[in-house]
């Protein structure tokens, strides 16, 4: 029987590692989409499925967006350059950085590690929020966005690069974004 929420335990999940503003697992940041499937063929058989965008005055596609939907991985494109990495709360892998697992947690107790992190921190360089609330750590660039499962919400986080802080809320598009 078909399971909408069903929540992967960590040890179904692949185990993946954040290097802060290099990659996570074995994807690094501006990589082009045909690396990207590269480095995830030995993870999965999936293919990535594109969207594609017509830059204007341009007779050539780009790739915006990949996903693999089997493998919880949302990937979003700046100039055909991985720019952003989000992780599916229910099934995608989980990632790690500092010895914490960051995918399908409470949010609350994730936010609450983020604000003792930020406590050894230089004031207002390590925490940041989005206008939503969505926590974020300026050190890592990680984001703690939600997603729904049943009637809870867990982490499903928005990983990128160095040059996004500078204006994230326009680095990505909205759809990388969680509307809980």
């Amino acid at each position: 029987m078909f399971s909408w929420w069903h929540v992967l335990a960590d040890d179904e999940r692949q185990q993946w590692t954040l290097d802060p503003f290099v990659g996570v697992g074995p994807l690094m940041f501006g990589m082009g989409p045909g690396e990207v499937s590269e480095a995830l063929s030995g993870v999965t058989r999936e293919a990535q499925r594109y969207r594609l965008s017509s830059p204007a005055n341009s007779t050539v596609d780009v790739v915006e967006q990949g996903e693999y939907p089997e493998l919880g991985l949302h990937l979003y494109y700046r100039d055909e350059r991985l720019a952003g990495v989000v992780v599916d709360a229910l099934r995608g892998p989980q990632v790690s950085v500092e010895g914490v697992a960051l995918v399908g947690r409470v949010p609350s107790v994730l936010e609450q590690w983020m604000l003792e992190r930020a406590g050894a921190s230089e004031p207002y360089t390590e925490l940041t929020y989005m206008d939503v609330g969505v926590p974020g750590s300026e050190s890592l660039g990680v984001f703690l966005d939600v997603q729904r499962a049943g009637d809870h919400l867990l982490t499903r986080p928005v990983f990128i690069p160095h040059e996004a802080l500078d204006d994230l809320p326009h680095f990505l598009p909205r759809e990388a974004w969680s509307c809980c």
